[in-house]
């Protein structure tokens, strides 16, 4: 089971982008716990579950640096989701960016 963390300023515009990335999920059959946190919730979240990627919204990608070096001994990818993607709501991509992230 991968877990896979979008975060954006409140949580809501990645809502739609989430459930386009498990629908793709289903069809090929990978395991995924995909969900979208507020980036007010992040540390909240990573302290209680186990996140194989965070995914940055365009509109917080700013974040980047803070959460590498909060979340450096966790070894953790972290990447902003490309913009045309999240522009597009291509969940099939973000989804490949994620598992590619991972490994």
């Amino acid at each position: 089971m991968k877990n896979i963390m979008l975060v954006c300023v409140a949580g809501m515009s990645t809502s739609l982008l989430v459930s386009k990335m498990q629908n793709v999920a289903q069809e090929q059959n990978i395991e995924a716990d995909i969900f979208a946190v507020a980036e007010s919730e992040v540390d909240k979240v990573m302290a209680s579950k186990d996140v194989h990627v965070l995914l940055l919204g365009p509109q917080v990608r700013y974040l980047k640096g803070n959460y590498e070096k909060k979340y450096k001994e966790k070894n953790i990818p972290i990447e902003a989701i490309n913009m045309a993607d999240y522009g597009m709501m291509n969940g099939e991509n973000v989804l490949k960016q994620a598992l590619t992230l991972i490994g």
